[in-house]
């Protein structure tokens, strides 16, 4: 009996001193290795503070480690955390995925992981990043990482053990799937979650969550960066912000680390998205709507009763236009993020793993394939037996259709091609993230002429689909600019930020007008025969703010606008109102394809297609 007795008031006692332990751990974020010259020196600089801290546990890095998630960056900063003498965790944010020529492929390569679970003291840490994935919009934490947080969260079924959750964006509206995570993670004893993105100190809070944001590792305007220091102690976190080499800054934030019982919460409503302005047009009519195991990064494309779209599983699929169902499925060894294109009965489209491959149409079956040695995240045309694409690598090909053999290498590209190419009879045009829109010679890949607008990457004609129309090419700029440009010397006619498009715009059929989505509820339709980019007319659509790079597309007089919101809106030409607006998701509309008579095929970025019977 007395044995028993010792043994339960020493077991009280361990259980106490763990539960006293004090955690203390370094929170990161927000670097941007490859953006301000003086990153890497910050970097360095915390690295080195780091070291000479002797009571940090360990150090956590909440996203946005690079700035445009190159190989190159991600190497130099991963050459500089390899200093950490601490054991060290990172995940990815939006700038490490949104600009990624790896196709989102390479942080895991070079970090070993892009998330992470682990226990310290009474603890769980769980974190995953957020993009999103190689398309501007709001943020999304991919799918994969939703289901894998699902598994995390099962792992703790039936534990109260307290758990700090960490992403890269704020658990709010500016994550178009929070309410996910939210769901997932109040299934545990969540007792705090941390975030960076906002590049500034704040508390926050998520639907009761005690939230944290912690300032960037930049210097910005002040001499030196700097990172916070985060106590656990007595149930209690406290955040103070350390200038490494010179000193630690007062509490700033106190979170009291307690179960808030959110299983059983039932009294408290918290926004959700609605889909309340469906019922505005209830003829609208979603003949099926599937929901993909991935995400959905890329346009789909139909031909002959197939709808055919790639996946982030590395699958490209094609469904029964009819009704939906699966009529074959093709594996890839990467991510696709590259539209299909399909002339007859061959479907070429590109794979991250660095290859194009052709497909049978009607099968799926490989026909042919080209490897290139380098993630492809761009999408390539079909003009007559030849498919045009760039890549990567600094380089853009013209295959041959038939059997897949390089016709011509143009190996002059700066940055990486993203965006789908346009032909005319003799050139082929297409930009890059390296500032430039290239045109060259469609029989030889000779340089006719190359534009800049001479600005930063950021900047770049890259994600926009370059419209033709006569002798003029238009491009749209992440600097809210449409360009007009002499197809046939390179010369601008004009340009114009009047319109505040972001990338997204289009043509009418009849290739007489220009469409530009607006960043703020409007669509402008400009003469492509402008002389200065005047607008003719535009119709408020109230879709509200807006940067998604999905193309407008135009048939029998409707212009189809997809949004960052999950949401359609299409536009009837001829009374320069809105016909109609479906909301499919709370996730971008990648670019539809209209079928005529009212019905059009949409995609969302979290795997969601439907095709949609309009009025």
């Amino acid at each position: 009996m007395q044995t028993t007795s010792l043994l339960f008031f020493v077991s009280l006692w361990l259980i106490s001193a763990l539960k006293a332990q004090p955690v203390r751990f370094a929170f990161v974020t927000d670097t941007h290795i490859g953006a301000p010259v003086t990153a890497v020196e910050d970097l360095r600089r915390t690295v080195s503070d780091l070291n000479a801290l002797t009571d940090i546990d360990f150090v956590v890095f909440t996203g946005d480690v690079t700035d445009f998630g190159s190989d190159e960056e991600l190497r130099t900063a991963k050459g500089v955390l390899d200093g950490l003498n601490k054991k060290w965790y990172i995940f990815p944010g939006n700038h490490d995925t949104k600009w990624s020529e790896n196709g989102c492929n390479s942080f895991r390569k070079v970090f070993g992981a892009e998330r992470f679970s682990f226990t310290f003291g009474n603890y769980r840490f769980i974190g995953c990043g957020s993009g999103p994935n190689m398309r501007m919009s709001p943020g999304l934490v991919a799918r994969e990482d939703v289901l894998w947080l699902r598994s995390e969260v099962e792992k703790l079924k039936g534990s109260d053990q307290p758990v700090i959750f960490m992403n890269h964006y704020p658990l709010d509206e500016s994550l178009a799937n929070w309410y996910l995570l939210i769901d997932e993670i109040k299934k545990t004893n969540v007792q705090a979650a941390l975030c960076g993105h906002g590049h500034a100190n704040r508390a926050l809070d998520f639907e009761g969550i005690p939230g944290t944001m912690g300032r960037s590792n930049l210097r910005a305007k002040d001499a030196v960066g700097g990172y916070n220091l985060v106590t656990m102690r007595n149930d209690t976190m406290t955040f103070a912000e350390r200038t490494p080499g010179r000193q630690t800054g007062p509490v700033w934030r106190t979170v009291l680390l307690k179960n808030h019982h959110f299983g059983q919460e039932t009294a408290r409503s918290y926004p959700r998205p609605s889909y309340d302005m469906n019922r505005q047009y209830p003829g609208v009519e979603v003949v099926w709507a599937k929901q993909d195991s991935s995400d959905v990064g890329a346009g789909l494309v139909e031909s002959d009763g197939f709808c055919i779209y790639p996946n982030t599983n590395g699958q490209i699929v094609a469904l029964a236009t009819a009704d939906g169902q699966v009529r074959w499925r093709f594996s890839t060894g990467g991510k696709v993020y590259s539209t299909p294109a399909v002339r007859k009965n061959r479907v070429v489209v590109a794979s991250t793993d660095g290859t194009i491959y052709c497909l049978d149409k009607r099968s799926g079956r490989l026909l042919w394939k080209q490897e290139t040695g380098r993630p492809i995240v761009a999408s390539p045309l079909i003009d007559g037996n030849r498919v045009y694409i760039g890549s990567s690598e600094g380089k853009f090909r013209a295959l041959s259709l038939t059997d897949g053999r390089v016709r011509w290498t143009f190996g002059g590209v700066k940055g990486f091609v993203e965006s789908v190419p346009v032909t005319d009879r003799r050139k082929v045009y297409f930009g890059s993230w390296g500032s430039n829109l290239y045109a060259l010679d469609k029989k030889t890949g000779d340089t006719a002429w190359t534009w800049t607008n001479g600005k930063s990457r950021n900047f770049s004609p890259a994600a926009c689909v370059p419209v033709l129309s006569g002798n003029r090419i238009f491009i749209q700029t992440p600097d809210r600019t449409v360009t007009a440009i002499d197809a046939g010397t390179g010369r601008e006619f004009w340009k114009t930020s009047r319109h505040k498009g972001f990338e997204s715009m289009g043509v009418s059929a009849d290739r007489s007008l220009i469409y530009v989505k607006c960043m703020q509820d409007s669509l402008w339709a400009i003469p492509t025969a402008s002389a200065d980019g005047e607008g003719a007319w535009y119709v408020n659509c109230g879709f509200g703010y807006e940067i998604s790079p999905g193309p407008v597309t135009e048939q029998d007089d409707r212009i189809y606008i997809p949004t960052d919101e999950g949401v359609l809106y299409v536009v009837d030409r001829r009374t320069r109102r809105t016909a109609w607006s479906h909301k499919l998701s709370n996730a971008m509309v990648n670019r539809v394809w209209p079928l005529g008579n009212g019905r059009v095929l949409a995609a969302t970025m979290d795997g969601k297609i439907a095709l949609i019977k309009g009025i």
